[in-house]
């Protein structure tokens, strides 16, 4: 385990990378955002990342980072809690809300609280009103790598009011260095998806996935559908189990994704094209996959949807699990 120094903020803070270690597994994580910059399963790199802050703040946001205090979209940047109306910073298309605003913690510096050989705890306070919420939010991230080649990311949180609260974290996994996941197998344990207009908020509508290109019953290539929606996971919220398997298309290692959560979004990483990787490298498109387990979104606006408020005395818990196994 070691602690070094990444980089330096536009305003002069800096940020640390923490390298933790078990089994065949090796992650680096940054404060900023709390950051998976580098994941490794012995001498394979298993998500996109960069060597260099500044791709953080610009084409790789949101790339390996802790995002909430609400993951995903929130409609027309408003919810309603009782009888108050909350407006949330508008910083998806001048309309909607994406993963708690334009300073949501996937964009913020965040304290190493804790660590150790094989863990990182960091921690982040968000003020009552910040981006719009309600409340002020303590939120605690532990990574945790458990042999042979497991990354466990648990996550909890406080509030000193009502808010809506749903954390996801946003890797970009690749299982190997053919460029892309066009021809990785998914597989995911979902009956419905949740379809979404022009501005990729749902709809409402909880739509089968059977006759569509959503249906990944049966493990099929990832394919280019442009994939930014949620998969309603079968089995109960709260339940740790087995939620998605995506496998590389020219074999040899696969990752297993286990969580308490409702909700899977799956995103094709389709804007990735150009973006700059580690060692300089230029990215394609489709260049990772994002499985981001988490509340619905827009779930803060859809009554119908699993509940997502945390309420003051209450603790969040998520934990998740991405289990990497070779054939």
């Amino acid at each position: 385990m070691s602690v070094d120094l990444f980089g330096t903020l536009p305003d002069g803070r800096t940020v640390d990378r923490i390298t933790i270690a078990a089994g065949d597994m090796e992650a680096a994580v940054l404060t900023w955002g709390a950051t998976v910059q580098d994941l490794r399963v012995g001498d394979q790199r298993v998500v996109l990342g960069a060597d260099h802050l500044d791709t953080y703040l610009g084409d790789l946001l949101y790339a390996g980072a802790i995002v909430g205090r609400f993951a995903n979209r929130i409609g027309n940047a408003r919810f309603s809690l009782g009888s108050k109306t909350y407006h949330t910073d508008a910083n998806f298309r001048d309309r909607h809300s994406l993963h708690g605003g334009k300073g949501g913690t996937g964009e913020l510096l965040w304290t190493l609280a804790e660590h150790g050989a094989d863990f990182a705890r960091l921690r982040l306070v968000l003020p009552d009103g910040d981006m719009g919420f309600p409340g002020e939010m303590t939120v605690d991230a532990t990574y945790r790598i458990e042999a042979p080649a497991t990354l466990r990311v648990d996550i909890t949180a406080q509030s000193t009011k009502a808010t809506p609260c749903s954390f996801a974290h946003h890797g970009y996994f690749v299982l190997d260095d053919s460029g892309d996941i066009l021809g990785h197998q998914l597989q995911i344990e979902a009956d419905h998806y949740l379809p979404v207009d022009a501005d990729l908020i749902p709809t409402g509508q909880i739509a089968p996935v059977a006759q569509t290109d959503f249906d990944f019953r049966r493990a099929r290539p990832v394919g280019g559908a442009d994939y930014d929606h949620n998969f309603c996971l079968r089995g109960k919220a709260t339940a740790l189990r087995d939620v998605a398997r995506l496998t590389s298309g020219t074999g040899g290692l696969s990752l297993t994704v286990a969580t308490v959560e409702p909700g899977l979004q799956v995103y094709d990483g389709a804007h990735l094209g150009g973006a700059t990787g580690h060692a300089g490298g230029r990215l394609r498109s489709n260049a990772g996959l994002a499985l981001e387990t988490q509340a619905w979104p827009d779930s803060p606006n859809r009554p119908e949807f699993p509940p997502c408020i945390l309420q003051p005395g209450e603790t969040y818990k998520t934990e998740t699990h991405y289990r990497f196994e070779r054939s």
